[in-house]
């Protein structure tokens, strides 16, 4: 919700005004350590709650997590704006390197998450990502860096990243170059 919010340039409210129940968590994006809030008319609320405590849910202390969250929602704009620039800067460096072994769709990067297309019968999504997160001594040598980036295996072709709060630009950039030392080792 935040992500999309601040995408779009609205109000969170703009976007769940069409909802009937909605539910933000506060940590990823937004760094709290944990916890999260769920709106819904008051039937389905209380409903919720019940369940929660028939499963064995409850918060003590939890006034330390709020102060978390709300410093999180306090930030939020500045934080994901960042988070979904790192994403697009990462976007487009591999986008012009017009590889044979991985493409990005531009338009289809509008918030934190990147997809990136895995071209040609090799290497797989699962691959590439083995590959990126791996560091090796070859790697060392030639760029002088050693640097391990975690992608997803998302779909058959698709490996999906993610930028958070604690993924800088210097990150993000050294991300970039090890996916172009990867694409460039798979071409050999």
């Amino acid at each position: 919700l935040m992500n999309a919010a601040v995408a779009q340039g609205v109000e969170p409210a703009h976007i769940a005004q069409h909802c009937d129940s909605v539910s933000l968590c506060f940590s990823k994006g937004l760094g709290a350590p944990a916890g999260a809030v769920l709106a819904g008319c008051r039937e389905f609320v209380s409903e919720a709650w019940r369940v929660r405590k028939l499963l064995g849910g409850g918060m003590r202390q939890a006034g330390v997590l709020a102060a978390a969250a709300r410093l999180g929602l306090q930030h939020a704009q500045v934080t994901l704006r960042r988070d979904h620039d790192n994403a697009r800067r990462f976007a487009e460096g591999i986008h012009v390197l017009d590889s044979p072994v991985c493409s990005i769709n531009l338009a289809a990067v509008e918030t934190n998450i990147v997809m990136v297309n895995v071209q040609g019968p090799w290497p797989s999504p699962a691959e590439l990502c083995d590959r990126l997160r791996a560091v090796s001594e070859e790697e060392a040598a030639e760029t002088g860096r050693a640097v391990s980036v975690l992608l997803l295996p998302w779909a058959a072709r698709t490996a999906r990243a993610v930028w958070h709060r604690h993924v800088s630009a210097r990150h993000t950039e050294l991300a970039r170059r090890k996916l172009e030392f990867v694409a460039r080792k798979c071409q050999e």
